[in-house]
């Protein structure tokens, strides 16, 4: 199987979107443990860009040349030694760490689910690393119950809009930040108020919030900690908090990496039912073929999408 070819994106060194090379490269075979599968559909996350640019590269340095992506939907074309979870022609979901901007992608078994048949390729895509990453924070880590107050920064982009919905689903209050042009759409998706941050400072409408997702980092990361109550918590997903800074204030604060953990089958099946269910929706920003990888990146590279960026390798 590996002698056959299959276009993908290559990446041979750090700089902007024209790094992203289309190239025909030997299919990879499916080791123990894994499925082989025709990609469909390729979810594009902020973190892809930001590792073509190497602001990683000290902590987690990129072997060259590599495949981007890891949110992946598509059809099992093969399996490999000994899986029984999965077989051919079933259509997945889920994350790879085998590079997804491809035609095909070898998989984990442990981070692939069934995609329902009501879900599109494109719409199961946007599930890992947009609401895999959302549902983590939210439960996981802010153990966000019914009746909390909570923060929500971004609430337009990939995981923020999840976000809003889960938070929403728990029976939480909700309070989003976006742009005036997201402001309709933010309370279509179930928020309570939504403060337009190119108007107004969210601090100073904001207070005691159990909460705050922020996805955004650097000066709303420290702006975030004063709106928090003594107690509460602040889930950062884009640089560590500082610890001093949350002890004054009475906070627990943590870094939750978009990149690990790799959601598990079990959570991809119950965001999945709850999409089916029309509990939860997904928006597509816009979906780019696969030659088109770096206007996709450019793009996300802008941050004021509504929704996630997805590439169609099968159209």
């Amino acid at each position: 199987m590996s002698k056959l070819l299959m276009q993908a994106i290559q990446v041979y060194q750090y700089g902007g979107p024209e790094q992203l090379k289309l190239e025909a490269i030997p299919c990879p075979a499916p080791q123990a443990g894994e499925a082989f599968v025709r990609v469909h559909a390729v979810g594009v996350l902020p973190i892809e860009w930001k590792m073509r640019q190497g602001l990683f590269k000290d902590t987690r340095p990129a072997t060259f040349p590599y495949i981007p992506g890891s949110a992946i939907a598509g059809v099992i074309e093969d399996v490999g030694p000994g899986v029984t979870a999965f077989q051919k022609g079933q259509a997945v979901f889920g994350r790879t760490n085998n590079g997804a901007y491809a035609e095909y992608t070898a998989g984990a078994l442990e981070t692939l689910a069934l995609k329902p048949e009501k879900l599109s390729f494109a719409e199961a895509a946007t599930i890992s690393g947009g609401a895999t990453v959302a549902w983590t924070a939210l439960f996981e880590s802010a153990g966000l119950q019914a009746g909390q107050r909570i923060l929500i920064h971004a609430a337009a982009g990939g995981v923020g809009l999840f976000a809003v919905q889960f938070a929403k689903w728990k029976g939480a209050e909700v309070i989003a930040t976006a742009s005036s042009y997201n402001r309709e759409f933010i309370r279509s998706l179930g928020a309570d108020h939504v403060i337009d941050y190119t108007k107004t400072r969210f601090e100073e409408v904001v207070q005691d919030v159990d909460v705050v997702l922020d996805t955004l980092g650097g000066e709303t990361l420290q702006r975030s900690m004063q709106v928090v109550k003594r107690g509460g918590i602040l889930v950062s997903l884009l640089e560590k908090p500082s610890l001093q800074e949350a002890e004054r204030y009475g906070i627990r604060a943590m870094f939750n990496s978009p990149a690990f953990p790799f959601p598990s089958t079990n959570l991809l099946q119950t965001i999945a039912r709850l999409m089916v269910e029309g509990q939860v929706k997904t928006t597509i920003a816009q979906t780019f073929s696969l030659d088109e990888a770096s206007r996709a990146h450019a793009l996300s590279e802008t941050g004021h999408g509504r929704g996630r960026i997805v590439l169609q390798v099968v159209h």
